[in-house]
């Protein structure tokens, strides 16, 4: 992978992260181990580490060689949370581009990530965990979209994606997709983010909003509840969605249903309907009546009341959609395709709009 001599200019403009030698990281991971691997995706791998002069765990990512979006992912990476400082943000320790390798450093997360605990086959993740953990991810995106000097939108925000600490606080990380702009203003871009947690009206849009995180927020937010992913495959070879599902039971004045059944009812009934109603609230059809996550947070914690939600899910549809062939934009998932978002969304194709 060839990396322009000037980003190391580039990067030592920002503050904290700082750049490593290839030869430190090699020894770090015992030459990147199978046996230090902590997990592996499209990106590349990921690795725990051992930095010998700092005494100091760390998870040391290695962007594959084969990603397309390496290279391009790795600079938004290190150009954009070197700039960002919140508890509840993955801390980017440092990096390096040497030897025709891409890698970053970050904080070891000692709980993994949220999708493991989430659907881990023996021990259930607690409610009063998910509840912390809602709070936590609704506390870095508040930072991002209306804290920080500039407003970010993450675009990848997925169980995957939330970090977890000792003590189970959640941390939002990788930002290779994140586009940063001037607060009351957008980033110009192409469609992106991870099937299942894309907004409905993200293939019409040329600019990155704070509205499709929102939405991949409350998709996220019902996954907790829940303990469900966006799309099941019923028995019948059905696709249920998620969104769809809790608000026919909302509909139904039957939203506790909904709450994960592991739970052997072992759950705080406010705080569940709030959860599933902030979840329903930020995954509106409609990008327009989603509320900001300041808004959202504040109803989470009680200080708001709960809003109101037409009791049938109401469709967006789109008279002229855009043809997918003309996006070959990043969307991770099990397979890089928009023809898949599309079977997930399929009223996009139509003009249903209620």
């Amino acid at each position: 992978m060839i990396c322009d001599p000037t980003m190391d200019d580039e990067f030592e403009k920002g503050r904290g992260p700082k750049k490593f030698q290839y030869n430190e990281l090699a020894a770090a991971t015992k030459d990147f181990a199978e046996n230090e691997k902590l997990g592996e995706g499209g990106f590349g791998s990921v690795y725990r580490g051992l930095l010998v002069n700092e005494g100091t765990q760390v998870a040391i990512k290695k962007v594959s060689k084969a990603s397309k979006q390496g290279k391009k992912e790795y600079i938004s990476e290190v150009k954009i949370i070197s700039q960002l400082r919140h508890r509840n943000l993955v801390q980017l320790i440092g990096w390096c581009h040497d030897q025709g390798e891409l890698l970053l450093v970050y904080e070891l997360m000692h709980n993994g990530n949220l999708e493991t605990h989430l659907y881990h086959k023996e021990k259930v993740l607690s409610w009063s965990l998910r509840q912390q953990i809602a709070l936590g991810l609704g506390s870095a995106l508040l930072y991002l979209h209306s804290e920080c000097h500039k407003c970010v939108v993450h675009r990848d925000i997925k169980p995957s994606n939330v970090m977890l600490d000792s003590s189970f606080n959640a941390k939002l990380g990788d930002f290779g997709l994140a586009r940063l702009f001037d607060h009351n203003s957008a980033a110009p871009t192409l469609p992106a983010g991870t099937v299942g947690y894309m907004a409905p009206e993200i293939v019409t849009m040329v600019e990155a909003t704070t509205e499709s995180d929102i939405y991949s927020f409350g998709v996220v937010l019902l996954e907790i509840a829940c303990g469900r992913k966006p799309v099941v495959l019923h028995e019948d070879e059905i696709k249920i969605r998620l969104v769809k599902w809790v608000w026919s039971l909302y509909g139904s004045n039957s939203i506790l249903d909904a709450i994960d059944s592991r739970l052997n009812g072992e759950f705080e009934p406010q705080e569940a309907e709030r959860l599933l109603l902030v979840g329903l609230w930020c995954a509106h059809p409609d990008y327009t009546l989603r509320h900001s996550i300041r808004q959202a947070v504040s109803v989470l914690q009680f200080e708001s009341p709960l809003p109101s939600l037409p009791m049938k899910m109401p469709v967006m549809g789109y008279a002229n959609p855009v043809d997918p062939r003309n996006f070959p934009h990043p969307v991770s998932g099990s397979t890089s395709s928009i023809f898949n978002f599309f079977e997930y969304q399929p009223h996009l194709w139509f003009n249903c709009h209620k």
